[in-house]
This record gives structure tokens, C-alpha cells and sequence, in this order.
């Protein structure tokens, strides 16, 4: 059977095309080793199950290891502590009899004690009990035992899980003394004090955490360019498309900063669907062109990712309106994870600490909160956006994008519009409304991002990518005549970055002696059209 790109449920290697997680899980053995309990708390899609896996079959010769995954665990198993405490039972011991490893006769009857518990579903046993048996059962085996489990989320809401977790940590600190787990790993979207946080709100609560005995898990589980590359070149190795490996490995981790569903979601449609639109033809289908057209039909889609994203987007409105305020204001927001929603922000994978910043996590999540936003009623009910609407046809000639012809348009209409607004508001609202009036220009056929290197509230590059041409236009605010030079040398620096000859500057000038309109900027060999606002 021929492998293929998983974006669904566990990544196998035999099965499928994926990175080499083994020095990722080599570094989390590590933290097994040490006897640590920790937590991997990744966003959704991020990996976390195939990891946990992975992890699993890398432990067993050394350790019994007991894998759990509370999504098969249904609300009626938390609705009380007998009830967990037999469910828990009941897993535990039929992961044990599955994995059919002999750990010694002491172990195999403490084992049945607690299987007969299980089996007499008995009506007193509580937690206590539970970790009793369990330590006896850490005592006599003859390897260290270890405990995974998956998707804790599904334990939110639940005061009987947050007691289960007040015993794992009463048997850690008393460890020397009542033998107990080697090492426990939870793995979930929000980490234990978030799922405390839920239950209850007052602050004693939420600092008081039963998981404080935790070590810091900061093992990166994002790809970097090179595994990517690793990953495709066993391929390249079964299709000979001719790729250049470097260049798309690199393009795809420019794209998804390495969210791994991205990555995988990415190459499946360059695998699937690209190469039939390119009449089955793998070799035009791994290109930048391909690419480009991946990233169309990705934005496009309802996936589960984006489902997820949305879902966190409605139910944390004031998390909505933070990241609404990193993507069109430019202002600097700073990473600080005490702020509830950067806090939410980072936990869901929307942002990343960059160089203590807020910043949005991919280029991806980028373009789809872009179009998320300005696809609203109340943007597209905008009179610019509507103006976009009526312009379009005139900015494509021959296939190719006139980006002279649209911002001498959007001069136009911005003046018209908005010419009579405070400073305040043009600096704030400036930069979405160009981006309104762009969207409807190329949606469809190109894409737009902006590039986070030079995002600030002076200067913010966009990125458009339109049929296999580039287009680079920085919006700025005039700060006088100094400023704006070196801004153009810095445009032009980047145009080198990017091998292009003509770059775009649109200028938001507020100086009551500005004369606005298009002007064309020669600087060395490179050709800069500047639009004043």
C-alpha cells in the first residue's frame, strides 16, 4: 500500500508521509526519566496523539506504560467519584491485559484485585482506594510505570477529575514513602489551572492549582524547514517529481510557521488535488504555483482546525477583539501571559511570543482571520468595500494585476470617504481599509499577508500573491521627509529579499500641504510607485 499524507486522527509511519518525531520524543523520555509529571499542552491538531504514541512504543521496553485517552470517557464517567474511580479501573487494567507483559506474579495479583473490583462494579470504591491499589501495584512491578492520558480537555467541568489530580499530586510529593507513578503525562488543548479555572472563577482557585507539581514542558513540536524537507524527500523518493525540495519545505514552513496539521493539510492537496488540476501531473503540482493554489482551496475550506478556531473565537469575544487589534491597528501588544485572553490567545495556537510581542502564529491564520474579518456584514457594508465591488474589472489586464491602477483608485475613494476624519482614526482604521478594498480585487485568484518582520504602527509590508506574481507594498505613516527616505531604502532592501525591481508604497500623510496622487521613485535599479493618502 502506498503512503500517503495523514491529516486525520494518528500519523504511522509505516502508513504515512510525516516528520521524524524520534529526537522530539528521545527529549521527552528525558523528562520520563527523570521522573518528571508534565503536561503537553499544544493547540489543536498540533500532534499531540501521534507524540503520545510515539512515545508510548519508545517506553515500553523500559517502562509498563499505561495509555488513556478521556475522549472515550463519556460524561456519565465523571458524574461521581465511584463512577470515575471504576472507569479509571476498568482502563487500566484492560490496557494492561492488552499489552499481555508479564511484570512478575506480585503484580499480576495485585492486578486482579483491582479487576475484581471492577467486575463486582463495587459501590464504595472511591479514589482512595483507588490510588491504594494502585500504589501496591507500583511496588511490586518489576518495571516503573508510567501514565498517558490523552485529551484531559474532556475532563473539564468536572470537580471529580481535579480530585483525581489532587491525589496524583499527594502520592508525588509523598513518593519516597507510598510508590507511585514514575511519571504521568497529560496531554491537552488547555493546560490544568485553565480546567480549574473553568469550575471556578474566584482568584484562590485559579492560583492554587492540584497540578502545581508540574515540570515546564518547552519541547518544540512545531516542524522546522529541515524535517519538512526530510519528509520530502521520502517523496521524492517514490513519485521523482523533480521538486526542489529546499525551496518548498521552505515555503511551507514560511507558510505554517510548522503547525503540523498545516503542514500535512498542505502536501495532501498539493498530492490530491493540485496534481489532478494539473492533469495528474505531480511534477507542476510541487512548484510555488502549486502551492499558492493549495493555499486557496485551504483558506476556502470549513476543516476542523478552522471550525475549532472559529468556535474559540465566538466563545471568547474579548479574545476576538485582541486579535482584531493585532491585525489592523499595528499597535505592539506585549506577550504577557498573565492578560486572560493572550493568555486564551496562545493556549488555542493563535499567537506566539515573538521577541516579547504578541504576533499571530502563521501566515494562514493570518490570511484566514483577514478574510474572516473583513468577509462581516458590517465590513463589507463599508463604502469602500463596496467601491472594491464596482473597481475589480478594471485592475486585471491580460491576467495580470494592475497594483499602480488599484491604488491610484483607492486614493480616490479613501479621500472621498474618509479625507474629513481625525489623524487618530486614519493611523488606526487606514491600513483595514485598504485591505477591504483590495480583498474583493483578488479573492479567488490571489492571496495577501502580511509580513510580520516589518509589522509596526509606522510601517506594515503586505504580501500579494497573485497568479505567480509578487507584489510588495508598504503602508506607512509619514513622519517627515527624513523618515519616509529611509523608509524607501528599506523598501527597496526588501524588494532584494524577494528578487523583485518594482515595489509599492502607500503613504497615509496627514500634513495639510501633501499632495496626494501616484509618483514613481527611482532607487538604484530598483523602481518604487508611491500612492499618498
Amino acid at each position: 500500500m502506498k503512503k500517503f499524507f495523514n491529516v486525520t486522527a494518528v500519523c504511522r509511519p509505516d502508513e504515512h508521509y510525516m516528520v521524524d518525531i524520534t529526537q522530539r520524543v528521545q527529549k521527552i523520555k528525558e523528562l520520563v526519566d527523570d521522573g518528571k509529571y508534565f503536561s503537553i499542552t499544544k493547540a489543536r491538531q498540533y500532534g499531540k496523539t501521534t507524540t503520545l504514541r510515539a512515545l508510548a512504543n519508545y517506553l515500553q521496553n523500559e517502562y509498563c506504560v499505561i495509555s488513556l485517552d478521556f475522549q472515550t470517557f463519556g460524561a456519565e464517567e465523571f458524574v461521581d467519584e465511584n463512577t470515575f474511580s471504576l472507569s479509571f479501573a476498568s482502563s487500566f487494567v484492560r490496557v494492561i491485559k492488552r499489552n499481555s507483559s508479564n511484570y512478575g506474579e506480585p503484580f499480576n495479583q495485585e492486578l486482579q484485585r483491582l479487576a475484581v473490583i471492577v467486575d463486582n462494579h463495587s459501590p464504595n470504591f472511591r479514589l482512595k482506594q483507588l490510588f491504594e491499589l494502585l500504589s501496591d501495584i507500583c511496588s511490586v512491578s518489576s518495571r516503573p510505570l508510567v501514565l498517558l492520558i490523552d485529551e484531559v480537555d474532556s475532563a473539564s467541568n468536572n470537580q471529580v477529575f481535579l480530585d483525581f489530580l489532587a491525589q496524583l499530586r499527594a502520592y508525588y510529593i509523598d513518593r519516597e514513602e507510598q510508590p507511585t507513578f514514575k511519571s504521568v503525562i497529560l496531554a491537552g488543548v488547555y493546560d490544568i489551572r485553565n480546567l480549574r479555572r473553568k469550575i471556578r472563577e474566584d482568584l484562590e482557585h485559579k492560583v492554587n492549582s492540584p497540578w502545581n507539581i508540574a515540570a515546564d514542558f518547552s519541547i518544540d513540536m512545531s516542524f522546522s524547514a529541515s524535517e519538512i524537507a526530510a519528509m520530502l524527500k521520502e517523496y521524492e523518493n517514490d513519485y521523482h517529481t523533480g521538486m526542489n525540495i529546499e525551496i518548498i519545505s521552505e515555503l511551507l514552513y514560511d507558510y505554517t510557521s510548522g503547525y503540523p496539521f498545516l503542514v500535512s493539510k498542505l502536501c495532501k492537496l498539493l498530492d490530491e488535488t493540485i496534481a489532478i488540476k494539473c492533469e495528474y501531473d505531480k511534477n507542476k503540482a510541487w512548484t510555488r504555483d502549486g502551492l499558492n493554489e493549495a493555499l486557496k482551496i485551504l483558506l476556502a475550506e470549513d476543516n476542523t482546525l478552522f471550525a475549532s478556531l472559529s468556535a474559540k473565537l465566538v466563545n471568547y469575544p474579548e479574545l476576538d477583539k485582541t486579535l482584531q487589534k493585532v491585525l489592523f491597528t499595528g499597535k505592539a501588544i506585549v506577550y504577557n501571559t498573565f492578560n486572560d485572553n493572550i493568555a486564551n490567545a496562545a493556549m488555542f495556537g493563535f499567537v506566539k511570543n515573538q521577541q516579547g510581542v504578541l504576533k499571530i502564529s502563521n501566515r494562514i491564520f493570518e490570511m484566514w482571520l483577514y478574510n474572516r474579518y473583513l468577509s462581516t456584514t458590517s465590513m463589507q457594508d463599508e463604502q469602500i468595500f463596496k467601491a472594491s465591488l464596482d473597481d475589480k474589472h478594471q485592475f486585471v489586464v491580460n491576467g495580470h494585476l494592475d497594483m499602480r491602477q488599484i491604488l491610484a483608485r483607492f486614493i480616490v475613494h479613501f479621500n472621498e470617504l474618509y479625507g474629513d476624519k481625525e489623524e487618530a482614526f486614519l493611523e488606526e482604521e487606514g491600513r483595514k481599509y485598504f485591505l477591504l478594498y483590495l480583498r474583493p480585487i483578488i479573492n479567488g485568484t490571489g492571496n495577501y499577508y502580511i509580513e510580520a518582520r516589518t509589522r509596526n504602527l509606522r510601517r506594515t509590508n503586505v504580501i500579494v500573491d497573485y497568479r505567480g506574481e509578487q507584489f510588495i507594498i508598504e503602508l506607512k505613516i509619514w513622519r517627515g521627509e527624513e523618515y519616509h527616505n529611509r523608509g524607501e531604502q528599506q523598501l527597496a532592501d526588501y524588494l532584494d529579499y524577494y528578487q523583485l525591481k518594482k515595489g509599492y508604497l502607500l503613504s497615509f500623510n496627514f500634513n495639510k500641504h501633501k499632495k496626494p496622487g501616484i509618483y514613481d521613485v527611482v532607487l538604484g535599479d530598483k523602481l518604487l510607485i508611491e500612492a499618498v493618502v
